[in-house]
């Protein structure tokens, strides 16, 4: 058996600088990288945590889209927030993404670098 591993990329997608793929999709999974607030050549735009946020989000929208997915057919969410303060914050943000029944989820503080406030990665399904 055969399996077709492909790289998914839309140039609406921002630009990573880093060595790694967006998304990766094997069959229907789409696996992807960690979305930070970064514009389309792949700079971190620093903002307050909920401008972070948003820009993380819409940025791991526009690399869904790209791999055939969307927000609504993502199954396990992994994000990264700087300050376990802004911890409550975050779950009221991402219930404005995400619906019931939520994705499976794992949230880990005080991980990043002091340039950013958050990042998000996900496993979807194609539409």
């Amino acid at each position: 058996m055969s399996t077709t591993i492909q790289y998914p990329r839309d140039p609406a997608t921002p630009v990573s600088h880093l060595p790694f793929s967006p998304a990766t999709r094997v069959g229907d999974l789409i696996f992807v990288s960690g979305q930070a607030s970064v514009d389309a050549t792949g700079k971190i735009v620093q903002d307050t945590f909920e401008g972070e946020f948003r820009r993380s989000v819409e940025n791991l929208r526009k690399v869904l889209e790209s791999a055939g997915s969307d927000l609504r057919h993502v199954v396990q969410v992994r994000s990264y927030v700087r300050d376990p303060a802004n911890v409550a914050r975050y779950n009221e943000l991402y219930r404005e993404y995400f619906t019931a029944p939520y994705p499976a989820r794992t949230t880990i503080t005080h991980c990043l670098p002091e340039v950013l406030h958050f990042e998000i990665e996900c496993i979807a399904v194609a539409k």
